[in-house]
């Protein structure tokens, strides 16, 4: 199967789904120019590429009474892809953890945690990050305030050159 010819069309609808993924898709069609149908095909291709990974409603942290995000950054010893494999599914199943990279340099992990509290933090540092078996070192940062922790995804670059 050929691979799809993306366009500024397409980055036009993810710009717009980026900044409104509830947009009806007869509003998402008029502010691309498009025909619904035509929207609705290009849209659904978009998923069916996975370059369009999914819609979520994004929620107030301060509200939820989840005031505290800190990120962690892990070492562990043990190095090998089953290793690696291990950490990712612990981290993973923290309900705290809302995000989680394998990082280059100092660290081998950046973990992202939000908590109600410095002391839900710490047993959830304690009780559950370090008891993951080859992590052998925390080292937290704490967000002051958030000034900005989601995209828009720059797209200027992408489908120009495809």
């Amino acid at each position: 199967m050929p691979e799809h010819s993306w366009d500024g069309t397409d980055r036009a609808i993810l710009r717009e789904l980026q900044d409104n993924g509830r947009m009806a898709n007869v509003e998402l069609a008029d502010a691309v120019s498009l025909s619904p149908s035509s929207c609705l095909r290009r849209t659904k291709a978009l998923e069916a590429e996975g370059i369009i990974a999914g819609y979520r409603a994004e929620l107030d942290r301060d509200r939820l009474g989840l005031g505290l995000t800190a990120f962690i950054s892990l070492k562990v010893d043990q190095h090998s892809r089953e290793t690696s494999r291990q950490i990712e599914a612990a981290l993973t199943a923290i309900p705290a953890v809302v995000a989680c990279y394998v990082v280059s340099g100092e660290a081998d992990f950046l973990v992202e945690a939000v908590v109600p509290s410095l002391a839900a933090y710490e047993q959830v540092l304690l009780d559950q990050i370090l008891a993951i078996g080859p992590v052998t070192d925390a080292r937290s940062t704490f967000a002051i305030r958030t000034v900005l922790s989601r995209g828009p995804m720059p797209l200027e670059h992408w489908a120009s050159n495809r």
